[in-house]
């Protein structure tokens, strides 16, 4: 039996769908015993390891409830794209990388997070060929959507031959096929895992385009160990997860208690940067690619496949998460949800129509959301979506409606850092510049409460998993950005100390 008490610790008032909110303010001891809670209160006898809280704030653990572990591992050792402005900066930036260190013979150079949407030129394949002569170069755009590769690539991974970019299921593919070459993420994974708690992260919803359920107890086996993962697959992999008979919240064998399995993911429509969110109304053309503009996006799994598919995933007790950002694409996702009974999620929501906002809690479905989205999204909703704005993001809407949310961050879309998505869901800016629709903002109690995986508070028989805090989240004037998590506990191990020492009794 292991057992954790920590002393001294100031309980902050979160309500959540599983109960009533802490009482704030409150000064408590709380044990975990076997990963669990057992006693909240002051003055708790002592046994076991302690932990000195010094009268920090506690929450309950922090969870991510969209990554793409893969990719976000990845992120961590690709060139950086985020910054550039044209095509022209992204293929310079890859130049002096090449040039920095040059890579063997085969072996792909990776780069993530440009945002072509708004750049005044086109990003090529001719430009990548001139600035890495027969390199492999594989480009992820930020909404990881779309790619842009260069000729040894587009070989190497047996992409049919084009002068730009490779987009949607074509693309999806293409990811996979990174995914199965002889590589290992393990190291950026062990690191990305490690920044994850140092910000009271807990545990993750993996979206990752692989077969999750089978990977998963591997790395825990390896020792990635430091979060919970529940293991979304995809249709691919639907046909194994129903042959080893498990369903949704089932544990994965091999996983030590970490492991659950999660929903089927479906991706119904694309993404904004790409243009190939599928809306009611039509794109405005924007930036070089202005072709690329014209239409309403793609609906890229028909209504009548897609609702096939949910109605399989729920007759074997699976949830499903269904990717929709454009309104149309929102319709009919609700609609499939509604004719097939299943449940689970709305992935993403970023643009959804007034009739459909009240949709989602009478049928139950839970809008999984990435505020940080709109941070990079702004610009772009203004150009492609004019006065649409009101309607994108639309979280005091979806909320006042009584719809459950859930926050995440897409990662490597967003970084993996719940107090980011927070702070945009409650100041909807990250500039100089004013709220962003502020109609739709949150309070800071309501963005904490959808981070916490339902949970809100501490109390007996709630999961081990604890987060101290150097500041008030809730207090006015308090910048969720910045709030210093001092420790995080998972299952009553610490995973994330800063400066707080644990003590034998």
């Amino acid at each position: 039996m292991t057992s954790l008490l920590v002393r001294r610790a100031r309980l902050v008032p979160v309500a959540s769908r599983r109960g009533a909110p802490s009482p704030g303010g409150a000064v408590v001891d709380v044990r975990v015993t076997d990963g669990r809670v057992v006693e909240v209160g002051p003055g708790l006898a002592a046994g076991g390891e302690e932990l000195d809280a010094d009268g920090r704030w506690l929450i309950p653990g922090l969870w991510d409830q969209h990554v793409h572990s893969g990719q976000w591992a990845r992120s961590f050792t690709r060139i950086d794209l985020t910054t550039a402005r044209s095509a022209a900066d992204a293929v310079a930036t890859v130049r002096a990388a090449v040039a920095a260190r040059p890579p063997a013979p085969g072996v792909l150079v990776e780069g993530y997070g440009f945002r072509d949407a708004l750049w005044p030129d086109l990003p090529t394949t001719t430009a990548l060929d001139r600035a890495a002569p027969g390199v492999a170069v594989v480009l992820v755009s930020g909404d990881v959507h779309c790619g842009w590769l260069s000729s040894a690539a587009m070989r190497q991974l047996r992409v049919a031959p084009r002068d730009g970019l490779v987009r949607e299921h074509e693309w999806f593919d293409v990811l996979a096929a990174i995914g199965r070459l002889p590589q290992s993420d393990d190291d950026g994974l062990r690191a990305a895992m490690a920044a994850a708690a140092a910000r009271g992260v807990v545990g993750v919803v993996d979206m990752e385009f692989a077969a999750n359920h089978r990977g998963w107890p591997e790395r825990v086996a390896a020792g990635l160990d430091a979060l919970r993962v529940r293991t979304g697959v995809y249709a691919d992999d639907l046909d194994d997860v129903l042959a080893a008979g498990l369903r949704t919240g089932d544990p994965l064998p091999g996983g030590r208690n970490l492991l659950t399995m999660g929903p089927v993911k479906v991706i119904s429509d694309g993404a904004l940067n790409t243009r190939t969110a599928f809306c009611h109304e039509p794109y405005t053309a924007v930036g070089a690619d202005a072709g690329a503009g014209a239409g309403h996006g793609e609906q890229t799994v028909p209504p009548a496949e897609l609702r096939e598919l949910m109605h399989r995933a729920a007759g074997a007790g699976l949830t499903t998460a269904v990717h929709a950002i454009g309104d149309a694409a929102v319709t009919i996702v609700l609609d499939a949800y509604e004719a097939t009974g299943a449940r689970g999620t709305v992935e993403h929501a970023q643009l959804v129509a007034a009739a459909d906002v009240p949709r989602f809690a009478s049928l139950g479905v839970v809008a999984s959301v990435q505020p940080a989205h709109l941070l990079d999204d702004r610009d772009l909703v203004e150009a492609a979506w004019p006065g649409r704005a009101e309607r994108t993001f639309p979280l005091r809407h979806l909320l006042d409606a009584g719809t459950e949310l859930r926050f995440g961050s897409d990662a490597p879309v967003a970084p993996l850092d719940p107090w980011l998505a927070m702070a945009a869901a409650v100041a909807r800016t990250a500039d100089e510049r004013p709220p962003w629709t502020p109609a739709q903002c949150l309070t800071p109690a309501e963005a904490l409460a959808a981070s916490t995986d339902g949970w809100g508070t501490v109390a007996p028989c709630h999961p081990g998993d604890l987060v101290l805090l150097d500041a008030d989240p809730l207090a006015p004037g308090t910048d969720l950005r910045t709030v210093p998590v001092a420790v995080t506990i998972l299952a009553g191990r610490v995973t994330h100390a800063a400066g707080v020492q644990e003590s034998s009794r």
